[in-house]
């Protein structure tokens, strides 16, 4: 392992920390709307319908300011639909996992609207960090296991006040299928990597410490926290974990899906963001990429044949970047 000097090492992580605080733009200005809900005067305006109606305008401005595409709110509406069915279950008396104790306009099956931003907030910070650092996963597995898993995970949130808690059954499988899995990123000008697994969890510590505060300041109330604040048990960072799973899961194979790459290749692509560069992602590329942007190439899908006719003109990196390898067009259409 090549070994960097201190000084640059440091600067990689001021970059990076600097990049998760932009990939967290929407969670951090959501906590602000949260904290202002206590302490601004709102008059007859119940504040759950405050908050709806400022995280509304959140999202709209990320929109209009580009920061995130249109692409990207399609992805986090699903990440609405699944977060509140969910809070529609756990809050029914007979569940009460939690509750939204105050009046509100708003309330849908006894659920505030804005509690699906909380689940969305997840997805816009993994999207914004896919493309900031510009991830890569490699040795990602087949959908016909990752999807599986991730309805299976989701499906233990109900089921477990049925049947019994089967996270630790579903971690395990969970281990199994991402174990050669690797997240590979870039804060800076250093490709950094890390186990995937150990990506998952990190994501739900930081989820759990974001949910402790959420609950200080009122945006939902579990039942050991009606006499007053608690911090939020530990053992939900294992459930945040798995959340985590479920979101990573289908914004990875969304992404694969919309790239063209077929739903159950035999080898699984190795997935990019193509931040910073034209993806060549072209059906047509013969070519291997000098740009850096190569992430579909077949040096890293070795699965896909070469085509059987194509040149430097169908190439999407040739089109706008103006540089390739001197690498010839496969002719037979061979591997």
């Amino acid at each position: 392992m090549r070994r960097y000097p201190m000084s640059v090492l440091f600067a990689e992580f001021l970059w990076f920390c600097r990049k998760e605080a932009r990939a967290c733009v929407f969670a951090g200005a959501f906590f602000v709307v949260l904290a202002a809900s206590r302490s601004v005067p709102l008059g007859p305006l119940p504040r759950y319908d405050f908050i709806l109606l400022m995280a509304l305008a959140l999202q709209a401005l990320l929109l209009l300011t580009r920061v995130e595409s249109l692409d990207e709110f399609r992805t986090i509406c699903l990440f609405h639909l699944i977060g509140f069915v969910l809070e529609v279950f756990k809050t029914q008396p007979q569940i009460g996992s939690w509750s939204y104790p105050e009046p509100a306009y708003s309330k849908l099956c006894g659920v505030p609207l804005y509690s699906g931003f909380m689940y969305a907030a997840v997805a816009s910070y993994m999207m914004q960090a896919w493309r900031l650092f510009d991830l890569d996963l490699e040795h990602y597995p087949r959908y016909r296991y990752t999807l599986p898993l991730a309805a299976a995970i989701y499906l233990n949130f109900f089921s477990h006040h049925y049947i019994g808690d089967l996270r630790w059954w579903l971690a395990g499988l969970l281990v199994l299928v991402f174990a050669r899995t690797e997240v590979s990123f870039r804060p800076h000008r250093l490709r950094l990597r890390m186990p995937l697994l150990l990506a998952f969890l990190l994501i739900g510590l930081f989820v759990w410490i974001a949910e402790s505060l959420s609950t200080l300041l009122g945006a939902w109330v579990y039942p050991n926290q009606h006499d007053g604040w608690r911090i939020v048990h530990a053992g939900k960072i294992s459930s945040w974990t798995l959340l985590a799973v479920i979101t990573l899961v289908l914004v990875a194979d969304l992404k694969h899906y919309k790239a063209g790459r077929g739903r159950d290749s035999s080898r699984q692509p190795q997935l990019s963001s193509g931040a910073g560069s034209v993806p060549c992602a072209s059906t047509n590329c013969a070519m291997r990429c000098t740009t850096g942007c190569g992430s579909f190439s077949q040096e890293k899908w070795s699965a896909r044949p070469w085509p059987k006719s194509a040149g430097a003109s169908d190439c999407v990196c040739a089109r706008e970047r103006g540089s390739l390898a001197s690498r010839p067009a496969r002719e037979d259409g061979g591997a």
